[in-house]
């Protein structure tokens, strides 16, 4: 009797310490401060960022951060504007519009990531020594109107001598998410597509890479993170750390091989296989999509609005002194 007594106290005693362990292992560290970041899409082209996530330079800079995927950059801006997020990612674009529309407590740049379109040219048929020539005359899916993608593609076909309204026809109304599906259904003859999407749809049998629109657009700020203007006020330490964090993900991205950054972030992208996630990092490596520094330069800033002004999506530029701050980026 006495002897399952014992076992009866031992076992209470055990059950109690892995009580003890979970709770403490599980509690959430109180000493960092949580943020939500809205990203406009999840993409192996803000490697950057998820180099940052996975290696801990987030804790490191006293953060708890928590990554929602909100597609399409209005839905961003919408999300920060109405305090769901404390910080956005999306094309330095929509910080414009929520200017030029008149809001009081506007949206503020202050870390650039990436330095071009993302987008690669994908054809139905493969082309040899392909130019935007070749675009004369077909439909092409473009992304949402008002969007960097389709605007820099706009102007892209401007800059070689086409007229993106009469010369080719830019199909506007499909979402941004469903761009492969609808070009895997038959339409289009061109589809302008994001990693790994391109590559997957490549692999399908389904269409050819035949160009980087990246290359096209130039240097732009094309995704950067925002806040509201009395947030970045009220919480330049949370401001900094992010951005210091971010820094460190450019670092990592930069000084090292595309085997080791895919080892890196390859669980963010459970369904494209190691050797898929090597390559898209070597492919925006090779187009060089990303910023050395979180710094915006002013003359970018105003390139993505000539982009802008090119589709008639912009009627009055926005000043660079308000909307951008580099007070927290390394120049």
């Amino acid at each position: 009797m006495l002897k399952k007594i014992w076992i009866f106290i031992v076992g209470i005693l055990v059950i109690g310490i892995i009580c003890i362990l979970y709770f403490f292992m599980t509690k959430p560290q109180s000493d960092l401060k949580r943020i939500k970041v809205a990203e406009v899409t999840h993409s192996i082209f803000y490697t950057p960022q998820y180099v940052a996530k996975h290696l801990g330079y987030f804790e490191e800079e006293g953060l708890d951060v928590e990554f929602f995927l909100t597609p399409g950059a209005d839905k961003v801006t919408s999300s920060v504007l109405s305090g769901d997020v404390q910080i956005g990612l999306a094309g330095s674009e929509s910080t414009i519009y929520v200017y030029n529309q008149g809001e009081k407590d506007y949206l503020v740049n202050f870390a650039a990531l990436t330095k071009r379109d993302g987008s690669f040219i994908v054809a139905r048929e493969k082309i040899e020594d392909f130019t935007l020539e070749d675009m004369v005359g077909k439909t092409v899916i473009g992304g949402r109107k008002g969007g960097m993608p389709v605007m820099t593609f706009a102007w892209a076909l401007s800059e070689n001598g086409i007229d993106p309204e009469k010369d080719v026809n830019i199909d506007t109304s499909v979402e941004f998410a469903a761009m492969s599906g609808s070009f895997i259904g038959g339409n289009g003859d061109f589809v302008n597509l994001f990693e790994p999407n391109a590559l997957q749809l490549e692999k399908q049998g389904y269409g050819y890479v035949v160009a980087s629109l990246g290359e096209l657009g130039g240097v732009v700020p094309y995704t950067a993170y925002h806040a509201r203007k009395s947030y970045i006020e009220n919480n330049q330490d949370v401001i900094q750390g992010f951005s210091n964090a971010i820094q460190k993900g450019i670092d990592y991205t930069l000084t090292h091989s595309d085997e080791e950054v895919a080892k890196v972030i390859i669980d963010e992208f459970p369904d494209t296989s190691l050797e898929d996630v090597e390559e898209i990092v070597k492919r925006y490596r090779n187009n060089d999509s990303w910023f050395d520094t979180t710094y915006i330069q002013e003359e970018d800033f105003y390139h993505i609005q000539d982009i802008m002004e090119n589709s008639g999506e912009l009627e009055k530029q926005a000043p660079y002194e308000k909307l951008v701050t580099t007070e927290f980026a390394k120049k």
